[in-house]
């Protein structure tokens, strides 16, 4: 039905669009040093955009604080950029996958 290549691009897509966050492509790829790292950078991009967010829910519970007092952490746009970067890697991978899926040779 599929050849080899097509089966592989595939593959290595549906590991890409379920699992981009913790590496699960490049743990296929057999590139577990790339996944672990994928891990790590992702892991701190999304916990120091939680760290650096400027409402953590419990001080603003029944009028504790008002929200028109609440200053944005000037830092929170660098895990912003590194996520959108990363974001944007995804998607690029994604299509070259598309497109080594759609040049297979018969």
């Amino acid at each position: 039905m599929f050849l080899k290549e097509e089966k592989k691009a595939l593959t290595r897509l549906a590991l890409l669009s379920i699992g981009w966050g913790i590496g699960l492509d490049r743990f296929y790829e057999g590139k577990t040093k790339d996944a672990f790292l994928s891990i790590v950078g992702w892991g701190l991009i999304f916990g120091s955009i939680f760290l650096l967010s400027p409402c953590h829910g419990y001080e603003y519970v029944d009028g504790a604080k008002n929200y028109a007092d609440m200053n944005t952490n000037p830092l929170i746009f660098i895990p912003l950029a590194l996520g959108v970067y990363g974001g944007f890697l995804v998607v690029r991978k994604g299509f070259r996958l598309l497109r080594q899926f759609e040049t297979a040779e018969n």
